[in-house]
């Protein structure tokens, strides 16, 4: 997985959940998704963002949440971005 490019963000050891996952996959040798990072190192700022993806994502909709992962996992296809 490339580094990104806010270092002293990735670099960041909190006490919190987010933490706790990122060591948890690294040891496991997985990759993750790096926006994780972001939601450690400022978890007020975050919480927003992550309110908002929960919404999107789970709640109820025209469109099934599976369905939604779908759409979403696509369009990172076509952006080059690992989903």
């Amino acid at each position: 997985m490339e580094p990104m490019f806010l270092k002293d963000v990735e670099a960041h050891r909190g006490d919190d959940n987010y933490t706790r996952a990122i060591e948890m996959m690294k040891r496991g040798g997985s990759e993750y998704p790096q926006i994780l990072h972001m939601f450690s190192y400022k978890m007020r700022a975050t919480v927003h963002l992550e309110r908002f993806t929960q919404e999107m994502m789970r709640e109820a909709a025209p469109l099934s949440p599976g369905l939604r992962e779908l759409i979403a996992a696509y369009t990172s296809h076509l952006n080059q971005c690992p989903f």
